[in-house]
């Protein structure tokens, strides 16, 4: 089993709250990502396939192939989106960089099975020093 791992950038605004909560109540759980005024990181997403090699071709996937359904499939609906406000896959969701690797392993994953290979891991980097990954259920 060979592991690939794409890499991709995206800006994206959002704010941390629920919406049935006083602000009061967002800024004491989520603190100042809970601004009603939204704020934004500039994202690192690293996704990793895993498969076999091809014997024809001696790739797992073909990068250009990967990085297009990566693009086509999440960024281009993300960058320079409000990830509460304007992205489909994350509507009803606190938009937690939990939450953004999980919805993002969602709609890749069934993406992938056609392919022959496997989805392993979502990786978000928000900040540099916070990064949370993804391996399925």
């Amino acid at each position: 089993m060979v592991y690939i791992t794409r890499r991709e950038t995206f800006n994206a605004a959002h704010r941390l709250f629920r919406p049935e909560w006083s602000d009061e109540e967002n800024l004491r759980v989520f603190g100042k990502c809970s601004n009603p005024s939204w704020h934004g990181h500039n994202y690192i997403l690293y996704v990793t396939v895993k498969g076999p090699v091809n014997p024809e071709t001696g790739f797992v996937v073909n990068l250009k192939t990967l990085s297009k359904i990566i693009r086509e499939q999440v960024i281009e609906k993300i960058d320079h989106m409000n990830l509460n406000t304007q992205v489909d896959f994350m509507k009803g969701l606190i938009i937690s960089s939990e939450n953004i690797a999980i919805a993002i392993w969602d709609v890749l994953e069934p993406r992938f099975r056609p392919l022959g290979i496997e989805l392993h891991c979502v990786k978000i980097v928000e900040t540099e020093n916070n990064s949370v990954e993804y391996y399925g259920n």
